[in-house]
């Protein structure tokens, strides 16, 4: 992809920037609906049996993902053309998905303006280091980093630290806003719990809501994954980086059945968003088809995907994502090491 394409891809996505009220509206019902009759509908089964509640609540959670991406939405201004409504909208749903509204919105705010950017990692991406930095690294800081890579850490215990800490404690130097959103959300959600256990009994309230919001967040954490961790990614250092190039070449296509598609609101067309977020949900597919360059992503299936898993480590020498198996690579001279050591900067980011 040339320069000159590269340029003009923002201009050609821009008429599908506009939120459409209706279709919003619309969004809302046939998400926000479904999820709550499938609640009941997890409930009225426990009276019957739990192997039947389990699986309602699967694809419960499949709605909870696609509620997020509403607040994501929100979250990025692109749901309603009201700053207010987008506001409201998405309080309410993160308070549902478990996420303050302030504090995703500007840590995420933060990872589309930095994504692949190897001098400004560290907040709302996921932990990455290059080959070079691995080696450099104290073997704790090894330790530590394969532990964050592997996949029984990151997608079962991932969703766990990021609902009950992550998402409940505001960032150091937070503003006054971001902090009163984070209060505001975490004592609706102690309400909205506290009523329901009241409710039905904490014993079944627990049964549905752990399985769901556990199978959700697991899944949301594998799609944010996937569309950045793949073999021919995007990562260059400030002098060299491209904002556009970042969000082509950087995000995937994650082409899925057309239902999961529609459960979770057409993120898997993820370079499109990242090239414009002002692209709502409903009208990234339309981008995509409309604008052949942006087709020409990389493009990932589900059986494909999954090979993200052997990814570790991103070698800047081949621009590609390698494993751990190249100890020669990986394992430099000591001299190397220390010289690289006194220059790393790695923050380690929050899922």
């Amino acid at each position: 992809m040339t320069q000159s394409t590269l340029s003009h891809l923002k201009k050609q996505v821009a008429p599908y920037e506009k939120s459409n009220t209706k279709a919003s509206v619309k969004q809302l019902l046939n998400t926000l609906g479904p999820l709550l009759l499938l609640w009941y509908a997890a409930y009225l089964s426990l009276s019957v049996s739990y192997w039947i509640t389990l699986p309602i609540t699967f694809i419960a959670s499949g709605f909870v993902i696609r509620t997020f991406i509403i607040f994501h939405d929100c979250c990025h201004q692109s749901f309603f053309k009201s700053r207010r409504a987008n506001e409201i909208i998405g309080t309410i749903t993160g308070i549902l998905t478990l996420f303050p509204y302030q504090q995703w919105k500007n840590s995420h705010s933060i990872h589309h303006a930095t994504s692949s950017n190897l001098e400004k990692r560290g907040t709302g991406d996921m932990w990455v280091l290059t080959v070079d930095e691995y080696a450099a690294s104290p073997l704790l800081r090894r330790i530590a980093y394969r532990l964050y890579r592997n996949p029984f850490i990151m997608f079962g215990l991932g969703p766990i630290f990021l609902f009950l800490f992550t998402n409940r404690f505001n960032t150091k130097g937070a503003k006054r806003k971001e902090r009163i959103s984070t209060y505001m959300t975490n004592a609706s959600i102690i309400g909205l719990y506290a009523f329901m256990c009241s409710a039905i009994g904490w014993q079944s309230f627990v049964m549905i809501q752990v399985p769901l919001v556990f199978v959700a967040g697991l899944l949301g954490i594998w799609l944010f994954y996937v569309q950045h961790q793949f073999e021919d990614s995007y990562f260059e250092n400030e002098d060299e980086w491209s904002y556009v190039k970042a969000a082509v070449d950087g995000s995937s296509y994650y082409k899925l059945p057309k239902l999961l598609q529609w459960i979770t609101g057409n993120i898997g067309f993820h370079h499109v968003h990242h090239l414009s977020p002002k692209v709502p949900n409903y009208n990234l597919e339309k981008a995509h088809n409309a604008t052949p360059p942006l087709q020409k992503a990389t493009t990932i299936t589900i059986s494909t995907s999954l090979q993200s898993l052997r990814f570790r480590l991103w070698d800047e020498q081949n621009k590609t994502f390698v494993g751990y198996k190249n100890k020669k690579q990986l394992l430099p001279d000591q001299d190397k090491q220390d010289s690289l050591g006194n220059n790393l900067k790695v923050r380690k980011s929050v899922i």
